[in-house]
C-alpha cells in the first residue's frame, strides 16, 4: 500500500467513524464514493473538515450553521448535494 493509498483508507475510516451517527451516515457514503477523485487540495480540505467538531460539521452540512469560510466552496456545495441526493434515495426505498 503507498502513501496515497493509505492516506484515502484512513480518510474514509475517519469518515465512517466519527462517533456522530448521523454524521457518519453522510460522511462515511460520501468519502466512498468521492474521496478517491479528489486531488491533494481536496484531501487536505476534506482531512481538515474532519477536524471540526462533530456537532459544528452536521450544522454546516444541513445548513442549519453558516459554513465557515475555510469549508465553504465548491466541495461544501458537493457534500451538500450528496446529503440531498442520499435523502432522496431513502425517501424512495
Amino acid at each position: 500500500m503507498n502513501t496515497d493509498d493509505a492516506r484515502l483508507k484512513k480518510l474514509k475510516l475517519r469518515a465512517w467513524r466519527r462517533g456522530f451517527k448521523e454524521a457518519d451516515l453522510i460522511l462515511g457514503p460520501f468519502a466512498d464514493q468521492h474521496v478517491s477523485t479528489f486531488d491533494e487540495a481536496e484531501l487536505d480540505w476534506f482531512e481538515a473538515l474532519l477536524e471540526a467538531p462533530d456537532q459544528d460539521l452536521y450544522g454546516w452540512i444541513l445548513e442549519r450553521e453558516p459554513t465557515p469560510a475555510e469549508f465553504d466552496g465548491p466541495l461544501m456545495n458537493k457534500l451538500k448535494a450528496f446529503r440531498d441526493e442520499a435523502h432522496k434515495a431513502i425517501g424512495n426505498g
